[in-house]
């Protein structure tokens, strides 16, 4: 037997229970189907095979869960934070014992490659850990004393929020989300992706094993139009914390207004990665190739814009078109696969348009362009060239395994080049110059840079964007900062004089 039917064997074990009952909702710890009793499909991308039916939550499920997330706040929020530190490290334990579990889950409903998911419910687990960690001291401030008073500052949870998350990478941005929510004493309403709504139901069940409260953590599957409108327009709801595209953000923001939520967006990207000629080329390669063809390309932080110093230009897209060529195209549960399928036939045919669009832009298709054979969303990896930053190749995220190579010849240029797009999440740097780096990640509009690397998260540093690549920003203290409000208290120290009006 192979790996892979020892994997398919494992997944169809643990597919049974949602084969048999569907993804129900979690409401106030019961599970539940949605109220208007309505269902959706979700599907294989590797096949497009029936998974199972999903409850499709509306408002009247975002009411049930928003009230009883609000019925649950007072408990959770006085809720010692060693006590919070408990449960969520209590998470992180299951999530470890389910590891194997959440990765084929995932593999089998997004399309993502075994060799990246394996350790995604590692580090699902590693973020409920590091925000478990920080929940005891969330609320403490600072003493800032004046001449009168002793001005003391501390932090409050702000109360039941909305969690709203992408079907790329659903599981670990889900805990990416919700544990620094509950270390800060909020309560949680999640609405997961619809075309990955298996790993946010495994995860919600691991916290209530956990011993979390219920109410604190509710699950309601839905669509956006309906389930997401209703939960970022309730009253209950003080803030949206929300991944995904750029478009669905600027809504989300108009239907939180009347409400005045606050909102943390993480959202698209068009990221350079800029090769200058003195780089080690062949890190840089490696590094280039990994940001954009791993993952199948469905990353927000993706390097999707290669921009290449005219001098090594040629040498350096040679090698590129013979490694992206040999690039593995598989079953996503074969462990030597390096990218699978496409989540969804509706993000297929948007990925492969492009194909034709680079074809009518003038630019040259100089590895992939293709399908990958007759069953499930698989697309060859691909490299355009001779791309010129105005065309839409460039402009647009394609949010697939498709790199755009555009050269430069001074880093003026490529700081144009860099620059010249509507997004700014990331952005990579690739040269021995330490002078050229300084300057060049200076005037970089990116909310994260990295020089000679390639994305490498580590969770107490800030993780978001600028321009329409989103607002705020998670890791460390920065995502208590959203969760929570700052409060101020002045104790006076004596007896100082008070203006007196009326008095004479």
């Amino acid at each position: 037997m192979t790996d892979l039917d020892r994997n398919l064997e494992t997944l169809a074990r643990h597919l049974d229970r949602f084969k048999t009952s569907g993804v129900l909702n979690l409401i106030g710890g019961e599970t539940r189907p949605a109220i208007s009793a309505d269902t959706f499909e979700t599907r294989s991308p590797v096949d497009d095979s029936l998974i199972c039916t999903v409850a499709k939550g509306g408002a009247d499920d975002i009411d049930a869960a928003a009230q009883a997330a609000k019925a649950a706040f007072p408990a959770w929020r006085d809720i010692g934070g060693t006590e919070r530190k408990k449960i969520l490290n209590r998470i992180a334990d299951l999530i470890v014992e389910r590891a194997e579990e959440i990765a084929l889950c995932e593999c089998w409903d997004t399309g993502q490659a075994l060799r990246f998911m394996s350790k995604a419910a590692l580090r699902g687990a590693e973020n409920f850990r590091f925000f478990a960690d920080r929940a005891p001291a969330a609320r403490d401030g600072q003493t800032l004393p004046s001449a009168t008073l002793l001005n003391v500052t501390t932090r409050v949870p702000i109360g039941p929020v909305g969690v709203i998350t992408p079907w790329n990478t659903p599981f670990m941005l889900s805990t990416w989300k919700i544990a620094p929510a509950l270390a800060a004493g909020c309560t949680v309403v999640h609405k997961p992706a619809e075309f990955s709504p298996l790993t946010a139901r495994i995860l919600a069940e691991i916290a209530h094993e956990a011993g979390l409260p219920p109410g604190v953590w509710n699950l309601v599957n839905g669509m956006g139009e309906d389930a997401g409108k209703a939960l970022t327009e309730h009253p209950a709801i003080k803030a949206i914390a929300f991944v995904g595209e750029s478009k669905t953000g600027s809504m989300i923001m108009a239907q939180g207004a009347p409400t005045l939520k606050r909102v943390h967006f993480e959202l698209g990207g068009k990221n350079p990665v800029v090769v200058f000629e003195d780089a080690d080329l062949d890190r840089a390669l490696d590094a280039a190739i990994f940001m954009i063809y791993s993952l199948n390309g469905e990353r927000c932080t993706s390097s999707s814009r290669l921009l290449v110093q005219e001098s090594i230009a040629e040498q350096f897209e040679a090698k590129l078109v013979e490694r992206v060529n040999k690039i593995k195209v598989g079953h996503p549960l074969d462990p030597s696969t390096e990218v699978g399928p496409l989540i969804h036939k509706v993000h297929f045919d948007k990925v492969t348009s492009y194909f034709d669009i680079a074809h009518q832009d003038g630019a040259n298709v100089a590895a992939g362009g293709t399908r990958v054979g007759d069953t499930g969303w698989f697309v060859r990896p691909t490299l355009f060239t001779n791309a010129k930053n105005d065309m839409r190749i460039a402009q647009e995220e394609i949010f697939g395994p498709v790199l755009t190579s555009i050269r430069f010849s001074t880093e003026e240029e490529a700081l144009q080049i860099a620059n010249g797009v509507e997004y700014g999440l990331t952005a990579y740097v690739w040269t021995n110059d330490l002078t050229r780096a300084m300057r060049f990640t200076d005037r970089l509009e990116a909310g994260m840079i990295w020089v000679n690397s390639e994305n490498v998260r580590h969770l107490p540093t800030p993780f978001g964007g600028v321009k329409a690549s989103g607002i705020g920003r998670d890791g460390g203290d920065w995502s208590f900062e959203f969760y929570m409000e700052q409060k101020h208290i002045g104790f006076a120290t004596g007896q100082h004089g008070i203006p007196r009006l009326g008095a004479g």
